[in-house]
């Protein structure tokens, strides 16, 4: 008894199927026929990319900031805890608005810059706008940076869900604020 066209036809996609199926999640060496690793493979993505999505780091790399030094980074651990109890008493309060959270930390010592960020000063900001649905909004609360040293940044906010306050080194264009977008 043979067999048909279509039985033949229909056996040859089911194991071309579930070879393919059996075939993901195998990730290729990138070894060519001379033993020399040529990185990934178009459509390949790089081992600590985000989403897998191919080419994060270069995509992203607007969004990396400057290493900081231990010594900048313990001195900006030290500033982000002078700066977190303030914040917490403002939201505790319902306090979030620029201008008192601004006075609140130049009570505190801070210098007082508005947007720019010289070294040992503060900027206080509005939320940075984001598009909801059809339009764009300004959530209500306020972005703070503190450039500690060249190479380290406090940064927090406080909003009315909550607050919360960080240590980072500066962007490349942006300073202590990271970048919404790049080029």
């Amino acid at each position: 008894m043979g067999t048909s066209r279509s039985t033949r036809t229909a056996a040859t996609l089911f194991l071309s199927t579930a070879l393919t199926l059996t075939a993901c999640g195998q990730q290729a060496t990138g070894t060519s026929a001379t033993g020399s690793t040529a990185g990934p493979a178009r459509g390949d993505v790089e081992p600590d990319s985000h989403d897998g999505a191919p080419h994060y780091r270069e995509n992203n790399g607007f969004k990396a900031s400057k290493e900081m030094s231990p010594g900048s980074e313990e001195t900006a651990r030290k500033e982000a805890a002078r700066i977190e109890p303030v914040l917490k008493r403002l939201w505790k309060a319902k306090v979030w608005d620029v201008k008192r959270v601004r006075a609140a930390l130049v009570e505190r010592g801070y210098r007082n810059v508005g947007s720019e960020q010289k070294l040992g000063t503060l900027a206080v900001l509005t939320m940075d706008s984001r598009f909801e649905t059809d339009h764009y909004v300004t959530p209500e609360g306020a972005q703070i940076a503190f450039l500690v040293r060249a190479d380290a940044c406090v940064t927090a906010f406080t909003q009315p869900t909550n607050y919360q306050v960080a240590v980072n080194g500066p962007y490349l264009e942006t300073g202590c604020f990271e970048p919404k977008g790049g080029h």
